[in-house]
C-alpha cells in the first residue's frame, strides 16, 4: 500500500474517531442523568410479550436466584441478583393494577430463607383472596425447597417435564474448622452470657444440648412446610409426608404425585391462562428491572469480568457459612 492509501485510511479512522465521539457528547448532552441514577428505585419497568386484544392483561413477574433478603443491597456491579422487597412491591404492583386480570409467577430458583419464602407465600394468598386475580406459577429449570414452597398456595402450578423442583425440608448449615484451626495453632477466644451464645461456632464441636435446640428449630419448620402443601394443594397429610423427605423431582414425577397441575413451559401457561380466563387473547406483559446506573454497573462488569451474580453468589455463601439460618434450600 502506497503512501497516498495510508493517509487515507489514517483520515478515514480519524473521521470515524471524532464522529463517535461527537455522538456520545450528543447523546450524554440529551440523556436525562436524573432518570438514569432514579430507574433503580422503580418498582415496574413493563414490557409487552404479546400484544392481545386490549381486553386486559396478564403480567408475568420473573423470580430468579436464592430467595434472600440479603440481596437488596447489592453493591453497583451486582445489580443482576434477586431483590426481595423489588419482587414484592411489583407483586403489590400488578395486584393494583385494574387492568391486570392473572399473573404468571416465572419461578427459578433453589429456594432460600424461611422468612422470605413465607412472606412470597403470604403475598400470593393476598393478592388472591383480597383482588380475586389468580396467580399461576411457571417453574423454569429449578423451583425447588422455597421455589415450591411459594408455589404451593398459587391457583394452578406448572412445571416444564425436565424442572428440578421438590427439595421439601429444611437445613441449617455451618462449618466445623476445629481440627484445621488446632492443627494451623489458631484458637479462638470467646467471652459470652450464655452458654449457647455462641451455638454453631466453627471452631468448636457442637454439643447434644446445642443439636436438640436447633433441631427443634428445624422440625417447627419443617412442619410449617407440611401445613403449607397440605393446605396449598389440598393434600392428604400421610402423602404429603412421604414426598417431603428432602428428595428432588422431575417436573414428571411432580406431576405424577400431584405436586404439580400441569406440564409445560411459560407459552403453555399463557395459553391455558387465557384460556381460562376467558376473555379471549388479551395482551401479555412482563415485568423487568428498570434500567438505571445499578443496572449499567452490573452489566459493564458482566461484559468485562464474567458474570457477577457468580461472585456474589459466593461470596454470600461464605457470609452464610458464618451466620447460620435456617433456609428452603436445596444445595447441590
Amino acid at each position: 500500500m502506497n503512501g497516498k492509501r495510508w493517509l487515507a485510511v489514517g483520515l478515514a479512522a480519524a473521521l470515524f474517531t471524532v464522529a463517535s465521539l461527537f455522538s456520545l457528547a450528543v447523546n450524554a448532552i440529551t440523556f436525562d442523568l436524573d432518570d438514569f441514577f432514579e430507574a433503580d428505585e422503580q418498582v415496574v419497568d413493563e414490557h409487552v410479550l404479546e400484544d392481545g386484544n386490549g381486553r386486559g392483561k396478564i403480567v408475568v413477574i420473573h423470580l430468579n436466584g436464592v430467595i434472600q433478603s440479603s440481596y437488596d443491597t447489592p453493591s453497583l456491579f451486582e445489580s443482576g441478583a434477586y431483590n426481595h422487597r423489588r419482587f414484592l412491591k411489583q407483586l403489590d404492583a400488578a395486584a393494583d393494577d385494574n387492568s391486570v386480570d392473572g399473573i404468571i409467577i416465572s419461578v427459578n430458583t433453589p429456594g432460600g430463607g424461611v422468612m422470605e419464602s413465607d412472606q412470597i407465600h403470604d403475598k400470593i394468598i393476598e393478592i388472591q383472596e383480597e383482588s380475586g386475580k389468580p396467580v399461576y406459577i411457571s417453574m423454569a429449570s429449578m423451583a425447588a425447597s422455597g421455589g415450591y414452597y411459594i408455589a404451593a398456595p398459587a391457583a394452578q402450578v406448572y412445571a416444564h417435564p425436565q424442572t428440578i423442583t421438590g427439595s421439601i425440608g429444611v437445613i441449617m448449615q455451618s462449618l466445623n474448622v476445629a481440627e484445621l484451626a488446632e492443627d494451623l495453632g489458631i484458637s479462638q477466644e470467646v467471652i459470652k452470657s450464655g452458654p449457647y451464645k455462641d451455638i454453631m461456632s466453627v471452631t468448636r464441636d457442637m454439643t447434644e444440648d446445642e443439636r436438640e435446640i436447633l433441631q427443634s428449630m428445624i422440625d417447627e419448620s419443617y412442619e410449617r412446610f407440611v401445613d403449607i402443601i397440605v393446605e396449598g394443594r389440598d393434600m392428604n397429610r400421610d402423602d404429603v409426608l412421604e414426598l417431603a423427605d428432602g428428595r428432588i423431582y422431575t417436573g414428571n414425577q411432580a406431576y405424577e404425585a400431584g405436586l404439580v397441575d400441569g406440564l409445560g413451559d411459560l407459552s403453555d401457561v399463557i395459553d391455558d391462562f387465557r384460556e381460562d380466563i376467558g376473555k379471549g387473547n388479551i395482551d401479555v406483559v412482563e415485568y423487568r428491572q428498570p434500567f438505571g446506573f445499578g443496572s449499567f454497573m452490573g452489566a459493564t462488569a458482566n461484559h468485562f469480568a464474567g458474570d457477577p451474580l457468580s461472585l456474589y453468589t459466593m461470596k454470600e455463601m461464605i457470609h452464610q457459612s458464618h451466620a447460620p439460618r435456617l433456609m428452603y434450600l436445596y444445595s447441590e
